[in-house]
């Protein structure tokens, strides 16, 4: 799966002379956490809501409603935003944007193509991912295997489930280093297991855990 299959496209965009109170109103407004700057169509930084924090007067200010709103429209976003934000190809897969994502610690990247911004990938779009990609919206079961680090494991294990005329929704395996076994978990389009784990049983895998979601 590629970053453009999840990006959010057109990102909302704000300009870098715009007062941070314009920033904050375009944030609450279209609920989002943060804001490519762009200049010409090319991205030149990106603020945030910590950003917008940093630069707003304290709680504890004595400053008037009026005041304070006259303060916060001579602060400009080019202040405040960081400049040059790392950012990530359209091509990229999503693996390679959580990655980075987590390495520089950041909650979102932008997508730019040929020099341009053309969208935004945030972790929210990796949590979505990966809640589709796992199956977690359809019922059936999870099932948790210690599963042999052997050639044909997986392979085996397959075409014992199709043997029962049961349909895989997802599978992922996690490896854990010097151990010989990793765990296996599966998601599968039946609510009926019994008669597969009895048969997984007789053939040697390990079942650690089932739940019917």
């Amino acid at each position: 799966m590629f970053v453009r299959d999840r990006m959010t496209v057109n990102p909302v965009t704000i300009a870098e002379n715009a007062p941070i109170s314009e920033a904050g109103e375009l944030m609450r407004k279209n609920k989002i956490a943060r804001l490519p700057v762009v200049k010409d169509g090319k991205l030149i930084g990106i603020i945030t809501e910590a950003d917008l924090l940093k630069l707003s007067p304290s709680a504890a200010t004595t400053l008037s409603v009026w005041e304070l709103n006259y303060v916060l429209s001579k602060i400009k976003v080019s202040e405040g935003m960081t400049k040059n934000p790392i950012t990530i190809s359209p091509d990229a897969t999503l693996e390679e944007a959580a990655m980075i994502m987590r390495e520089k610690n950041v909650g979102a990247l932008p997508v730019v193509e040929e020099g341009r911004l053309i969208g935004i990938i945030t972790e929210s779009n990796i949590f979505d991912a990966f809640i589709d990609l796992m199956g977690l919206k359809l019922t059936g079961t999870r099932l948790t295997i210690n599963l042999e680090d052997r050639i044909g494991a997986i392979a085996d294990l397959t075409e014992t489930i199709k043997q029962q005329g049961i349909n895989i929704i997802s599978m992922a395996l996690f490896h854990y280093p010097d151990n010989q076994e990793g765990k296996l978990v599966l998601r599968l389009g039946s609510d009926r297991s019994e008669g597969l784990l009895k048969e997984l049983q007789n053939r040697g895998f390990k079942v650690e855990h089932v739940v019917n979601w």
